[in-house]
């Protein structure tokens, strides 16, 4: 992959986030569903911590799962890939660590009006960068 492909458009960007957000959450409600019907305990607190961890897990799976492999369904609708700054796939540490940094909420989409090649906070710290895909859909 070329490491100088352009940054993706900050509107693509914002716009797939949107559409990542309504397939994560029919993902989300589909494994709150299989924990509840697994452990039939929705009232302890610690069903309610262990409830949350499990979903932060599965989230974090799920971004990394497509982030190693350069784009999600919503980054593919908007012809977005990430990709490291070298133009290389993801290491596993590095999605785990955008994955992490991106729970900074507003200050990384923020950070790109001011950036000056327009990346998210969470891409400068995990050294990735989201880029256009210019290969045919």
């Amino acid at each position: 992959m070329n490491a100088h492909l352009p940054t993706a458009k900050l509107w693509h960007r914002f716009a797939a986030m949107l559409y990542e957000t309504l397939l994560l959450l029919a993902v989300l409600f589909i494994a709150d569903y299989l924990f509840i019907s697994l452990t039939h305990n929705a009232q302890s607190p610690l069903f309610k911590a262990l409830l949350q961890i499990y979903l932060i897990v599965v989230m974090a799976a799920y971004f990394s799962w497509f982030w190693m492999r350069g784009q999600s369904l919503a980054m593919k609708t908007w012809r977005i890939r990430v990709v490291s700054v070298d133009g290389s796939k993801l290491t596993l540490r590095q999605a785990l660590l955008r994955f992490l940094f991106s729970w900074l909420i507003g200050i990384t989409q923020i950070w790109a009006f001011f950036d000056r090649d327009g990346q998210f906070l969470h891409d400068r710290l995990a050294g990735t960068r989201l880029v256009t895909d210019a290969r045919p859909a």
